[in-house]
């Protein structure tokens, strides 16, 4: 089974609840989407880490789709600031840019509901409907794998997954359950999951406040 290229991409996949219109985590999936597109970038080695900062190796690749050559670009083009400053940025409307991607590219399909039998919502159904699952299957095999050899996509999409708390994913139990083993990988993830924490971190406060 073929998946999709990128991380947010996948993220998004794992992110849909079964016939419902609104994916797991909704108020925070735009942020955590745009850190999957950072932590892309970072092992594609298109962006590096400066003091704390990512900084453009080059170009995008002709081939990059656009969900990783949009944050690139901006990057190059800016002044250098913080990773977690990156993850806050361009998040408004990425969760929809990203399942329009996934609607082009043939993955997802809309389907026409009514909401308590009256307001209209499209609700995105995997044209593969076993897709969810094996994405879902892979990010549990690189928990498992304790000590092992595990590809750096999947170890940063489970580490982005825990810190989003997607629950589609994983639930409390399995967060608790391989707090160790999600350290570990988080660890040797990279700058971004930390600044994707730190950024979820300030916006529950500020919803609890």
């Amino acid at each position: 089974m073929r998946f999709p290229d990128t991380l947010p991409e996948r993220l998004y996949l794992l992110a849909i609840r079964p016939g419902h219109a609104v994916p797991a985590q909704a108020a925070d999936l735009g942020v955590i989407l745009r850190a999957a597109a950072l932590a892309d970038l970072h092992l594609r080695r298109l962006l590096v880490d400066e003091g704390g900062r990512p900084a453009a190796t080059g170009s995008a690749p002709a081939s990059l789709s656009p969900l990783l050559a949009d944050p690139l670009e901006a990057i190059t083009k800016a002044a250098p600031r913080p990773w977690r400053r990156w993850v806050e940025t361009g998040h408004h409307g990425l969760a929809r840019t990203v399942r329009a991607r996934l609607v082009e590219d043939g993955v997802l399909d809309l389907a026409e509901r009514r909401m308590l039998g009256l307001f209209p919502v499209r609700v995105p159904m995997p044209a593969d409907p076993g897709l969810p699952d094996a994405l879902r299957a892979s990010a549990l095999a690189a928990l498992e794998a304790a000590g092992g050899t595990v590809e750096p996509q999947e170890a940063a999409l489970v580490v982005l997954a825990a810190i989003g708390r997607l629950r589609t994913v994983l639930p409390f139990r399995l967060r608790r359950e391989h707090r160790a083993r999600l350290q570990e990988l988080t660890d040797a993830a990279g700058p971004v999951p930390q600044a994707l924490r730190h950024a979820l971190r300030s916006r529950r406060a500020a919803r609890s406040s």
